[in-house]
């Protein structure tokens, strides 16, 4: 009996295995769901490798596409794919949970122990608490904005056809997703170009993205400011990052393209603000664009790159490095060249292993995108920047694009398909999730130098 008991443990899975292979399952049943005629407008299998594309990309809230979302699938197709973006961007152990709540099943010390991961924190203490957070927080944001934009699409079409346009895209852009059903009203893969200058639309959109991107903790901390009249280093680590991000990307941004005819040349002062700051916010992993990527001039395409790579924040429904782990580099940069020993923010003093951590998570993100680059820049024909641009797009899980996803070869479907997937899961969690189980070490090696710059 304690044969058989010691021989099942060794097959149960850790947290990060079990995110790993939920994804995974969540993945391949959407993929077959469009793969049925009557997800498609033409009534035809869809190719399984575009649908598993459509649905890692949906899954993983990227939001890059090989086929036009507005043109090529059908009201079953669309509320599929919407679907796998609210279980992708919420994770699919927080739905589980809120089933779980609503048949009032006691969560497991397992399930919190999943979650804890899921969320990315530190502890399992009030993690049950913070879901029922997350959901009210989500489904609330959602409904706002989902409001909003049925008001004023009312006035462009059929008002249900606008209340299915508004709760469609106040849930893709919430959960930072970037697909859209504009391509049969602007022409296919034309995102939210229509809107450029529209202020209710820039506004909604990019309010329903920076709360997606922010991270559930720091809504909640921020909801109870109120009565707590204190906000904890994490929130304004992230609130002051994105504030920064986003203010400083609309100015570079403005400032590179403030004259170019393709993009914000043509534009009134008022438009070049609006489309300047979507332009800076949607790199915060949403994917939508109000301007043309691929008009843009290679100094704010590469600049985009770089607020790609950073992307959102812990515990969001975005990918990329994180806002916080691009705060902790600066601060060992300036920490350093002041000659100080550690890395101190708002008054707080870091520990040395989430300083570890950051360095970690940046290089292995660094050499993924640098190494998968290298690989399309063999099996695809085009110049190395869109390449580039749409291998961080994918790791980063934005989905802006500058073309080149539809032409994609087999191989460069597959690679984009796992970077998405690696970066909604994280690195270090996919790591985590293949590598060996940690063992503390016995014993430590004597101190060594090594010359450095």
């Amino acid at each position: 009996m304690n044969v058989s008991k010691r021989k099942f443990s060794l097959f149960r899975l850790t947290p990060p295995q079990i995110l790993v292979i939920g994804f995974a399952i969540i993945i391949l049943t959407g993929a077959a769901l469009l793969t049925l005629p009557v997800a498609s407008t033409d009534g035809i299998h869809t190719p399984f490798l575009d649908a598993l594309f459509t649905a890692t990309s949906a899954t993983c809230v990227t939001g890059l596409v090989v086929v036009d979302t507005g043109t090529h699938w059908t009201l079953f197709g669309q509320v599929v794919i919407i679907l796998l973006i609210q279980i992708g961007g919420l994770g699919f152990m927080t739905m589980g949970t809120l089933i779980a709540l609503v048949i009032r099943k006691k969560i497991s010390l397992r399930e919190r122990l999943i979650l804890q991961e899921a969320m990315n924190q530190g502890s399992m203490e009030g993690i049950v608490r913070l879901i029922r957070r997350v959901l009210l927080y989500a489904l609330t944001i959602e409904a706002a904005g989902a409001a909003l934009l049925t008001i004023r699409w009312s006035f462009d079409m059929p008002f249900g056809k606008a209340l299915y346009y508004g709760v469609w895209h106040g849930i893709s852009m919430f959960n930072n997703a970037g697909f859209d059903l504009f391509g049969g009203i602007n022409g296919k893969f034309s995102s939210l170009t229509g809107y450029v200058d529209d202020p209710i639309v820039n506004f909604t959109v990019m309010a329903l993205i920076v709360l997606g991107g922010l991270g559930f903790i720091v809504i909640a901390d921020v909801h109870e400011f109120r009565k707590t009249r204190k906000l904890s280093l994490h929130s304004k680590v992230v609130l002051s990052a994105t504030a920064f991000l986003i203010v400083f990307g609309a100015m570079v941004i403005c400032a590179f393209e403030f004259t170019n005819p393709a993009t914000l040349g043509p534009l009134s002062p008022a438009g070049k603000i609006w489309a300047s700051l979507f332009a800076s916010v949607t790199p915060r992993t949403a994917g939508a664009n109000t301007i043309d990527v691929a008009g843009m001039r290679q100094a704010t395409q590469f600049f985009t790159v770089i607020l790609m790579f950073i992307g959102a924040s812990p515990g969001s429904t975005g990918g990329g490095v994180k806002t916080t782990t691009f705060t902790i580099l600066i601060g060992a940069m300036i920490a350093m060249i002041r000659g100080k020993e550690d890395i101190v923010l708002f008054r707080n003093r870091l520990a040395k292993d989430r300083i570890y951590k950051a360095i970690t998570l940046t290089f292995f993100a660094l050499f993924l995108v640098v190494f998968v680059t290298m690989l399309l820049s063999t099996t695809e024909d085009y110049f190395f920047l869109k390449i580039l641009f749409e291998v961080t797009s994918a790791f980063g899980t934005v989905g802006l694009s500058m073309g080149l996803t539809p032409d994609l070869s087999t191989i460069g479907k597959i690679l984009i398909a796992l970077m998405m997937f690696i970066g909604r899961l994280g690195p270090l969690t996919l790591a985590y999730a293949l590598g060996p189980r940690p063992e503390k070490e016995l014993y430590r090696y004597p101190e060594g130098k090594v010359t450095i710059g």
